[in-house]
């Protein structure tokens, strides 16, 4: 389809991936995107971004997914990103307690950084490794209640609802858009045609 057509006719929204490293943010994007997995893909230097395409009650949407570096080291490059992002997926790994600790920090990253309106989706991926869980999904759906979000579980490794955590976080986030706000998002990326490769 032609790139400009598509966009004139499409919501934009500005997705945000965050977590610490190695929680399956990268491998996330990539099922989504490509339904591809990864082994060893590597760890995001900076922050990188692919486009994707839902159709949401039979209304075309694009996705600009960012997929942020976890590092400490890269927070202060990340953190501009926050600015103007319509949703953010918040990733922790089931299998490590500390990704899951770090949650509140990221939220408070938020908090700081990102619009007073954006939407979240508390995101515990992973679970193809039951037999390695240390975070119960109570104690996920506990946090995210805690902390006023959605959740849910995924498996970027098989593909276990990565579309619908998308879905549900674009649901959401089209509903707190106005759409003199979707024109003037569309008029800014209409003329992208590639995938952009990683910054920084």
């Amino acid at each position: 389809m032609d790139e400009s057509r598509e966009s004139e006719s499409s919501s934009i929204l500005k997705v945000l991936i965050i977590g610490n490293s190695l929680v399956g943010k990268s491998c996330i994007l990539l099922r989504f995107c490509d339904n591809e997995f990864v082994e060893d893909i590597g760890t995001t230097i900076g922050v990188d971004f692919r486009f994707a395409s839902l159709t949401i009650q039979e209304e075309p949407v694009k996705l600009q997914i960012w997929d942020t570096a976890g590092q400490e080291r890269f927070r202060t490059i990340t953190s501009t990103y926050y600015r103007n992002a319509d949703a953010i997926m918040i990733v922790y790994d089931i299998t490590d307690k500390d990704s899951f600790a770090q949650v509140k920090n990221w939220f408070r990253e938020i908090s700081n950084n990102a619009p007073s309106n954006v939407t979240t989706i508390l995101v515990g991926n992973k679970i193809d490794l039951e037999n390695k869980r240390v975070i119960s999904s109570d104690e996920g759906k506990s946090l995210a209640k805690s902390l006023r979000s959605p959740f849910i579980e995924v498996s970027a490794k098989m593909g276990d609802n990565i579309e619908t955590a998308f879905s549900a976080l674009t649901v959401e986030a089209l509903k707190k858009i106005k759409p003199s706000r979707r024109r003037r998002k569309t008029t800014l990326v209409q003329f992208s045609t590639q995938p952009k490769k990683k910054c920084c």
